[in-house]
């Protein structure tokens, strides 16, 4: 297409972004979807009290992006009458296949089999292509069918059970092989809400409502992460309003021991790679996240070096959403994320898994190289508002993937051990 009055640098641009539109269209975040799927489940299981259900494909491994709803259903003789409250529409069935629309017009698949088939079914309609590829390769000659449960898979396959999440690669088999697999992250194992914005930038809630309710979920601490002066858009704070925001921090957190409040920004990672404030502001914060707002029209070389500079600074405790990206409708700029990991592993710093559902960011694919150099993750959910916390379980969810541990991750640390590692900053 030509777009007269667009330099070629903007029509390439437009261009890639449709592009993306394009590939992005009918798909769905996770998020979007798991609270119907859940609520499906629970509708058949209720309806079909004698069958057995298990959410299966892309949903069951928590792939960030779907393009539907997997429900494996088993009855004694493999036959299926769908329940009519459940309100399907465009049914269209071949052989043990159902595809349906949901009533909001989610798309379903619905797979039919017998009970004693249903492990071999639903280790089939889970693996994504390469995982399944990769294990038969490797347990060529052996009959997987007619199981009756996915134990019985693995143990015939000679190896431990392998969680759902980690069958999307082929490096979780190698790591069965070798009895290695990490023990998974769980939701309850995150200590803190590390990333969080207030009303003294552009969050909905009060410091004191944001502290409250974390403490409320069971959260030891908090770290408050207002953003910096440079996000004019966001209402970044000037200096004296982060001197304020100090004070009434110091305040409530003597108020509501021992659960802890931690004094933090989310400092915008400027064109040059700076951070932004000055020194005398920079050291008085207990940690910094630092993060790419603007110009984010650069090059994989301009990018990366952008990054690297940030993560040099001695200031920089967090390496917030490194690619920017928002899942479906932003790609990010280009990173070479081996060289951002290896400079965060020389200097100490961690990276964010932005736990919002539209970022995912750091994306799950590069944790195993993380964890490889060293470098912590922080499940952070950038909260905007109280219930934005609760996103933590979606970045858990997308951390596992990557074979994310307790270990391994900086807000599973308790709120001493937390305050411990961003003081040796």
């Amino acid at each position: 297409i030509e777009l007269n009055g667009f330099g070629k640098k903007t029509q390439d641009t437009l261009k890639q972004q449709l592009e993306y539109y394009q590939k992005s269209k009918n798909r769905f975040h996770y998020a979007a979807l798991e609270a119907e799927a859940l609520q499906l489940i629970k509708t058949l299981e209720e309806a079909l009290p004698d069958a057995k259900l298990q959410l299966v494909g892309a949903m069951r491994r928590r792939c960030n992006i779907v393009d539907q709803i997997d429900i494996l259903i088993a009855t004694d003789d493999g036959q299926l009458s769908l329940p009519e409250n459940l309100k399907l529409q465009d049914i269209n069935q071949k052989d043990q296949t159902i595809k349906v629309k949901t009533e909001s017009e989610s798309p379903l698949n619905i797979y039919i089999c017998k009970k004693e088939e249903f492990g071999s079914k639903e280790f089939l309609h889970t693996a994504s292509p390469e995982f399944m590829d990769a294990f038969l390769k490797s347990c060529s000659g052996i009959d997987f069918k007619g199981l009756a449960t996915e134990t019985e898979v693995f143990e015939k396959a000679g190896l431990p059970f392998i969680a759902p999440e980690l069958r999307e690669q082929d490096w979780a088999l190698d790591l069965a092989k070798e009895n290695k697999l990490p023990k998974l992250i769980e939701e309850n194992e995150i200590k803190g809400v590390i990333h969080s914005h207030t009303t003294y930038s552009d969050g909905l809630n009060t410091l004191e409502e944001m502290a409250e309710y974390s403490k409320a979920q069971g959260y030891e601490y908090i770290g408050i992460t207002d953003h910096s002066k440079a996000a004019f858009y966001a209402n970044g704070l000037q200096p004296e309003r982060v001197l304020e925001q100090m004070a009434a921090i110091d305040a409530l957190d003597a108020k509501m021991a021992p659960f802890k409040i931690f004094k933090g920004i989310e400092s915008d990672i400027l064109n040059d790679g700076s951070l932004d404030y000055e020194e005398d502001i920079l050291k008085q914060f207990d940690f910094i996240i630092a993060s790419v707002h603007t110009n984010l029209r650069m090059d994989e070389a301009k990018a990366t070096a952008r990054l690297i500079t940030a993560i040099e600074n001695p200031y920089t405790a967090i390496l917030g959403h490194p690619t920017g990206r928002l899942l479906l409708s932003r790609e990010g700029y280009p990173i070479d994320h081996a060289k951002v990991i290896d400079a965060c592993a020389a200097n100490g710093v961690a990276i964010e898994l932005n736990a919002n559902p539209y970022r995912l960011d750091l994306d799950w694919t590069w944790i195993p190289y993380a964890l490889e150099k060293g470098v912590l993750i922080s499940v952070n959910p950038d909260a905007h508002s109280k219930e934005g916390i609760h996103d933590i379980h979606f970045g858990v969810l997308s951390a596992r993937k990557g074979g994310l541990t307790a270990e391994m991750c900086l807000n599973a640390k308790g709120a001493e051990e937390f305050g411990k590692w961003v003081n040796k900053k």
